[in-house]
C-alpha cells in the first residue's frame, strides 16, 4: 500500500473516531457524567497516560517513509550498538571485552544493540493495532446481537443467546492458541482471532440493559407514536446503552493487550521482528540467568504494559462512576 493511502486511511479512521465520540458527548447523560469525570483526579490522570500512550503509538504507525515512521524519524539520532548496554552506560555489558558505546540509552541496549527505550515506545503501536482493530470488529458485533436480542426477544434471543453460550463453552486461551496454529501469525490474524471471544461479555451487558430499557414508558410511547423498530432501537435504545458499550471498550482494550503479550510470550502471537512486549518479555526472561542478570528489557516491556493496563482499569471504573454516580 503506497505510504499517502496508508496515513489517508489512518487520518481518516481518527477523524472518524472523533466525530462518533463528538456525536455520543452531545447527549445530555454524557454531559453530566463528563463533568463527574472532571472531578475525579486518577480518572483524568489515566485518561492522560492512555492518551500519551496512544499518541506515541500513532506516531509510530504514521508512515515517513517507507522504512521510517514518525516515531523512528523523532529518534533518527539513537545510534544501534554491538550488543547489550546497562541504562546509562557507556560501554558494552560485556566484562572480558567492554566496548565503548556511540551514545547513551536511557533504558540501555537489547541483544541486538537496539535502544530498549525505543522499543519499548514502538510496542505502543502493536497495542493500539491488536485494541483498536480488534475493538473495530467486535464492538458492533456484541452490541447488534445484545440489542437485537434484548429487543425482539423470542427466537431472536434464543438464536443469541445460543451463539453466545456455545463460544463461552470453549475454553479462551485454547481456542485462541488453535485460530492462530490454523490461520498463522500476523497481528490482523491476532486481531480476528481475539474479536471471537471479546464480543460475549459486551453482548451479554448490552442484551441486558436493552431488556431493561424496553420496558420503560419512552419505549411504549415510541411505539404507540407508529416509530418502525429501526428508529426505536438506533434513536431510543442506541443511545441509552453506549455508555456500556464505551465503558466495556475501555476495559476490553486492556484485556486485549494482555492477551497479545501472553500469546506472544507463548510464541503463537505477533510475528518475530514486531515490536511487542511480549516478545520483548519473552526474548529478555532467558537474560536473567545471566552472571550478572540482564533485567532492563524485561522491566521496561513490563512495566509499560503494568502502566497501561492499570490506566485502562481505572479510568474504566472512573468512567462507571461517572455515568452511575450510584455505584461510587
Amino acid at each position: 500500500m503506497p505510504i499517502w493511502l496508508s496515513n489517508l486511511l489512518l487520518l481518516a479512521g481518527c477523524a472518524a473516531l472523533v466525530a462518533l465520540l463528538r456525536a455520543f458527548l452531545f447527549t445530555e447523560r454524557s454531559r453530566r457524567a463528563l463533568n463527574r469525570l472532571r472531578r475525579d483526579r486518577v480518572g483524568l490522570a489515566c485518561a492522560a497516560l492512555v492518551a500519551l500512550l496512544l499518541l506515541i503509538g500513532l506516531s509510530d504507525c504514521f508512515q515517513i517513509n517507507p522504512r521510517q515512521s514518525a516515531l523512528d524519524y523523532a529518534f533518527r539520532n539513537v545510534p544501534r550498538e554491538e550488543g547489550y548496554s546497562a541504562p546509562l552506560a557507556t560501554t558494552t555489558f560485556n566484562e572480558r571485552d567492554p566496548k565503548p558505546l556511540n551514545g547513551r540509552h536511557l533504558l540501555g541496549t537489547d541483544l541486538l544493540g537496539k535502544d530498549v527505550f525505543l522499543q519499548t515506545l514502538k510496542g505502543c503501536k502493536t497495542a493500539l493495532i491488536i485494541g483498536g482493530f480488534t475493538s473495530l470488529i467486535y464492538i458492533p458485533f456484541g452490541a447488534l446481537l445484545g440489542i437485537l436480542g434484548g429487543y425482539y426477544r423470542r427466537w431472536v434471543d434464543d438464536v443469541v443467546q445460543y451463539l453466545y453460550s456455545t463460544v463461552a463453552s470453549i475454553p479462551g486461551i485454547l481456542l485462541l492458541v488453535a485460530v492462530m496454529m490454523t490461520l498463522g501469525k500476523g497481528l490482523d490474524r491476532m486481531a480476528v482471532a481475539l474479536s471471537l471471544t471479546a464480543w460475549i461479555g459486551l453482548c451479554r451487558l448490552v442484551r441486558g440493559e436493552t431488556f431493561r430499557q424496553t420496558a420503560k414508558p419512552y419505549v411504549e410511547a415510541a411505539r404507540a407514536l407508529g416509530q418502525s423498530h429501526w428508529r426505536i432501537v438506533v434513536f431510543h435504545i442506541l443511545p441509552n446503552v453506549m455508555h456500556l458499550v464505551i465503558i466495556n471498550a475501555i476495559l476490553g482494550f486492556s484485556g486485549l493487550v494482555l492477551a497479545e503479550s501472553i500469546l506472544s510470550y507463548l510464541g503463537v502471537g505477533a510475528p518475530v521482528g514486531t515490536p511487542s512486549w511480549g516478545i520483548m518479555i519473552d526474548s529478555a526472561r532467558m537474560e536473567l540467568s545471566r552472571e550478572p542478570a540482564v533485567w532492563w528489557p524485561l522491566a521496561a516491556a513490563s512495566s509499560a504494559l503494568f502502566l497501561l493496563v492499570l490506566s485502562l482499569n481505572l479510568l474504566g471504573d472512573s468512567l462507571r462512576r461517572a455515568f452511575d454516580p450510584k455505584a461510587g
